[in-house]
């Protein structure tokens, strides 16, 4: 009796990089930026490893952080819905993999590909949900939330594989992220350190018991 062979989970990143014509890897270092606000948007990209920023500058020159994306994200899907130029500027916070996909590419296997489909619509969505909790919590939630909310999305919390340590971030990055000034995160900083939230011993480590900030009233 021939016993059926185990299916195996699809994979975005593998049928991207073996199945797309003209897909191509993309590696970057910390700090460096993957495309700027005003460039031509004219490809799709996906995370396959590190952490990406998406930040928008104003005409008066201040800016803001939009997004933290993670493995698995897409971003730049602004060129499918035929915007021309990048609306953000997308900079790797940590060393990053992407695979990068020509518009037309990927709208082909968009429609032919059911799987990768599903997992496009809902890496948008989740982000989408982000995106409005930050808002959500930018207009409600005091600097201190703001700030615990942006750790612990940093360090994946409520995934299968989230660590403990996340990408290196300056304190002056993190204001930025919540929308407070420097002299806040600091103060917050060392008091998570001290409460035992977070530790600096090789990178910053965030401890799961900082969800109480988030949670209390």
């Amino acid at each position: 009796m021939k016993t059926k062979r185990k299916q195996q989970p699809f994979s975005a990143s593998r049928y991207l990089a073996s199945m797309v014509p003209g897909s191509s890897e993309l590696n970057v270092r910390r700090g460096q930026t993957i495309f700027c606000q005003g460039d031509a948007a004219d490809a799709v990209y996906y995370i396959r490893r590190g952490t990406v920023k998406l930040t928008a500058v104003s005409k008066a020159g201040r800016e803001a952080v939009i997004g933290l994306l993670k493995a698995g994200d897409f971003f730049g899907e602004g060129c499918l819905v035929g915007k021309r130029k990048r609306v953000t500027t997308a900079s790797a916070m940590s060393s990053t993999s992407l695979l990068v996909l020509k518009r037309k590419e990927m709208i082909r296997v968009l429609h032919q590909k059911q799987a990768l489909s599903d997992r496009f619509i809902l890496s948008i969505l989740n982000r989408k949900a982000r995106i409005e909790g930050d808002l959500v919590s930018t207009l409600f939630n005091s600097s201190e939330k703001r700030l615990a909310r942006a750790l612990l999305q940093l360090a994946r919390y409520g995934m299968d594989d989230w660590p403990t340590k996340i990408p290196k971030i300056s304190h002056e990055e993190l204001a930025k992220t919540i929308g407070t000034n420097r002299s806040r995160v600091d103060f917050f900083m060392n008091k998570f350190r001290k409460l035992g939230y977070l530790d600096y011993k090789g990178g910053i480590h965030i401890n799961p018991s900082l969800l109480r900030v988030v949670l209390c009233d």
